[in-house]
């Protein structure tokens, strides 16, 4: 009987539905960003092959709500990629999330009309191959 966290040799977890696990040693990017008033960082993980399989977002300002949520999402993230659900797929559901806070973001993006608008329009501009500057009067517009 397999362990919690034996690997069928692939790096597929037997007892996790094809849970493909990163290797213990792995490349990864951290890009800082702004949103507003809102500072912070994005840690991306990859497989050897280049694929993103983790995230990790930290805000400047530790113990806040918004950091703690940016935490949820950045495991339910790693966990889908892990189990093969393409970053593209969470690119499309959310950019264009709307709550504070927004703001001016830069020159990437200009305007972002949440953290985790700006996170995921940041990702699939890095790693999906969409444009980083996206119809900016639109998204001010709520379009």
């Amino acid at each position: 009987m397999s362990s919690p966290q034996s690997s069928n040799g692939n790096g597929h977890d037997e007892t996790h539905g094809g849970r493909q696990r990163l290797p213990v040693d792995r490349e990864s990017i951290t890009h800082r960003f702004t949103v507003g008033e809102s500072k912070g960082y994005v840690t991306v993980g990859f497989y050897p092959d280049g694929r993103p399989g983790e995230v990790f977002f930290r805000m400047a300002k530790t113990g806040s709500t918004i950091s703690g949520l940016l935490d949820t999402l950045a495991i339910a993230v790693s966990i889908g990629l892990q189990h093969g659900i393409p970053l593209a797929a969470f690119v499309d559901k959310f950019t264009r999330t709307r709550f504070e806070p927004d703001g001016f973001s830069g020159p990437e993006f200009k305007f972002a009309t949440s953290i985790v608008d700006y996170l995921f329009r940041w990702m699939g501009a890095r790693f999906c191959g969409l444009p980083e500057h996206g119809n900016e009067t639109n998204m001010l517009a709520g379009k």
